[in-house]
């Protein structure tokens, strides 16, 4: 009976999550999108933000692309945890993939505002790993 009600909790946990997941990941690639039309408006200028190569410039560039890049991993995790019939669900990872999802391209612009905020990088970075290493171990190989 405990098992058997620990078990409906986690599947219930799961697709929650998994739902959460896919939520977060397409709203980040729309905001990826939006944020890279509206930055594009100004590409053209060779001095914007310091110039091409600019700290400023290049942070803005990776903020915009991590949404897109972070909000694909997001989808991938909720479209794996059916695909691959975890034996055991992975809401450490879906937790970790959103937290990731919202940090990197926060630290992006931050370090953009300041550069002092670089040193957050290892946030979203840990997240995502540790993501990335959880849906490896408990889903590919169990």
């Amino acid at each position: 009976m405990g098992e058997s009600l620990f078990l409906c909790i986690m599947s219930q946990w799961s697709l929650v999550m998994t739902t959460l997941n896919l939520t977060i990941g397409w709203l980040a690639i729309l905001a990826g999108l939006l944020s890279g039309a509206t930055i594009g408006l100004f590409f053209f200028k060779d001095e914007w933000l310091g110039g091409y190569s600019s700290w400023r410039r290049r942070m803005i560039r990776l903020a915009h692309i991590s949404m897109v890049g972070t909000g694909l991993l997001n989808i991938a995790y909720a479209l794996s945890v059916p695909a691959l019939s975890f034996k055991s669900p992975t809401p450490i990872a879906g937790m970790l993939f959103i937290a990731g999802a919202i940090a990197m391209p926060t630290v992006c612009l931050l370090s953009a505002w300041r550069i002092a905020w670089r040193h957050l990088f290892a946030i979203p970075v840990l997240c995502l790993v540790i993501a990335t290493t959880d849906v490896v171990l408990k889903g590919l190989f169990p």
